[in-house]
């Protein structure tokens, strides 16, 4: 399977993110490095992996997470 590699500025605009969030908020606590994203050669630049970031993105919207609610019902956020 051929993979898609993005930098952050790809990755921004592909997501509507603003680059800056992904840097300081995502990494390592969203998108992880092994599996999200990698630094080829031992650099500072970092490669996104779309597939990946596209598939763990749907798995967390199909998620069956749900807040329960003192009338029996749940709040799905």
């Amino acid at each position: 399977m051929s993979k898609t590699y993005l930098t952050t500025e790809t990755l921004a605009e592909r997501i509507h993110y603003d680059p800056r969030t992904i840097r300081e908020c995502l990494i390592d606590s969203v998108l992880i490095e092994g599996i999200h994203y990698f630094r080829p050669f031992g650099g500072r630049k970092i490669l996104y992996i779309w597939e990946t970031i596209e598939r763990d993105m749907i798995a967390s919207c199909t998620s069956t997470f749900g807040i329960p609610m003192a009338d029996g019902g749940v709040c799905h956020g």
